[in-house]
């Protein structure tokens, strides 16, 4: 086919962003679970189409070029082991999932900024073991103070988390939608209650 790929499918009716695939990799189990690993349906029509990954659930919807129909994908899973990263970014948004997207100090959730334990005003570093989630008030109370100065405590003590310890945490917090042809690949290695 000529041209890009994509523009060769029109769909039926209905807005096409509506309908993710949860991409899985070759052992089926998420790329990452938060955020979760989704393609826009497009790009795995494409990686279909390529022969990169090979679809195990479609959604009802059809798309069509003018050579040919195919139900759009909901669950593909890559042809390829993708091995995962052992190094976690220290990022924003992956501090607050090691910190459970609630302050370290009062446990509060939303408005969340982060905190140096160790301001940087007295010597302080941004790294994993000096900087933790803050709702704006304690951030606030605490300033530039230590830890002991400003009266408040740890709930737990900042570490730099593994890969696969922030994968598993990322599965504690599930996106706002899930398709239910998703919900077998997503929780089936979670260990079963008694």
């Amino acid at each position: 086919m000529d041209g890009d790929f994509r523009t060769h499918f029109v769909r039926e009716h209905g807005n096409p962003r509506a309908h993710p695939a949860l991409v899985l990799n070759a052992d089926f189990r998420p790329l990452s679970y938060y955020p979760l690993s989704l393609w826009p349906w497009q790009e795995a029509v494409k990686a279909a189409f390529l022969d990169r990954v090979n679809i195990i659930a479609e959604y009802d919807e059809v798309v069509r070029s003018p050579s040919m129909e195919i139900r759009i994908p909901s669950v593909v899973v890559l042809k390829d082991y993708v091995k995962p990263q052992k190094r976690v970014a220290f990022t924003r948004f992956n501090l607050f999932l090691r910190d459970e997207f609630c302050c370290q100090y009062c446990g509060a959730k939303g408005d969340l900024t982060f905190d140096h334990v160790v301001p940087r005003a007295r010597g302080g570093v941004t790294s994993w073991e000096n900087v933790v989630a803050a709702c704006s008030r304690c951030n606030l109370r605490k300033g530039s103070k230590h830890l002991h100065q400003s009266g408040l405590s740890l709930r737990k003590p900042p570490r730099q988390p593994g890969a696969e310890e922030l994968r598993n945490m990322g599965r504690k917090f599930p996106p706002n939608y899930l398709h239910d042809s998703w919900m077998d690949f997503l929780y089936w290695d979670a260990e079963l209650e008694a």
